[in-house]
């Protein structure tokens, strides 16, 4: 099987179909060093959901390495190139350690929110099962009560990673479910609570009213909780998922987001669309169906995976023209 590094290389490196792939054909076609490549450039990167602002920001840099250095090789461009974007995605994440930290705090309540079809109730599956496997007692409640479907895939992860699930029939109301949980959760001594949330009703001011008052449910119980509150985006989306995060901010506090989907159709550089936009650092990355390739996000370890080539090497141009 392959390790989640090589498989988030493969996914977001690929010498000619990724981003970072298009940006060095680019500059190395054009053969010289002016304000047309500069251009091009910040075309390619809007296409690749690195984001209008993002990108200007990026290129804007660039030209003073390039003025500064008297840059004329493709090469030299590039390795610039690189350095800039992997700076703007690490700043602010150097004292950020991935994963949860749980500390003394029981039960650790995690609240799980985004629209659906994004991999929410998979998300929180896949996080019972880590947190199970490493002894911790574990408790999910099915808070998504207007779809039958959502609770039946809860129920199976709950089976399958042999915790605990409250549910109730569908069309409950989703704030009595979730504080019935937690009650039993601090009663009975549960390690982690995650919480899974409906991603639509019938209108978006109906789903945003309920997510608040599932938050100040929570908060009638544990004051401090919820502990996290995650909201799941489908990196296939583009920017829409900026969209989506701006919408869900507004209403409930994020504290983190979880990327999916990343072995799909998307561009790395939606990754880097979401750092600009939003101040809410990224907590989860997921690149594939099972449960080892859901993981921490780890800002440097993504860079290296963005900027390499399937072989192991680095993002390289060939020889001037």
């Amino acid at each position: 099987m392959l390790s989640f590094m090589k498989k988030l290389k493969s996914k977001l490196a690929k010498s000619k179909s990724g981003f970072v792939g298009k940006l060095a054909e680019t500059i190395r076609l054009r053969g010289k060093v002016d304000e047309e490549l500069m251009e091009e450039l910040v075309e390619i990167l809007i296409r690749s959901d690195v984001g209008v602002g993002m990108s200007e920001e990026i290129v804007e840099k660039l030209r003073e390495e390039v003025r500064y250095h008297k840059y004329t090789q493709s090469q030299d461009v590039l390795n610039a190139l690189q350095s800039i974007m992997s700076d703007l995605l690490l700043k602010d994440y150097e004292d950020l350690t991935p994963g949860f930290d749980f500390g003394s705090v029981k039960p650790y309540v995690i609240l799980f929110i985004g629209v659906n079809g994004v991999g929410k109730t998979t998300t929180i599956g896949k996080l019972a099962r880590r947190f199970s496997d490493e002894g911790k007692k574990v408790m999910l409640i099915a808070g998504d009560t207007f779809r039958a479907a959502a609770i039946e895939q809860l129920t199976i992860w709950a089976d399958r990673s042999n915790v605990t699930i409250i549910k109730r029939e569908q069309n409950s109301d989703p704030s009595s479910v979730v504080y019935d949980g937690i009650a039993s959760a601090m009663s009975k001594g549960f390690d982690v609570v995650l919480i899974d949330t409906a991603g639509r009703q019938h209108n978006k001011v109906n789903l945003m009213n309920e997510l608040n008052k599932i938050d100040r449910t929570i908060k009638k119980l544990i004051p401090e909780a919820p502990h996290e509150t995650i909201l799941v985006l489908d990196a296939t989306t583009g920017q829409n998922a900026i969209s989506q995060a701006k919408t869900f901010n507004s209403v409930v506090k994020l504290s983190g987001l979880t990327i999916t989907k990343m072995d799909g159709t998307a561009k790395g550089g939606v990754v880097m669309g979401i750092k600009h936009e939003l101040n809410i650092p990224i907590r989860l990355i997921g690149v594939g169906e099972s449960v080892e390739d859901l993981k921490d996000f780890d800002a440097k370890e993504f860079v290296e995976a963005m900027f390499t080539t399937d072989d192991g090497g680095s993002e390289e141009t060939e020889g001037e023209e």
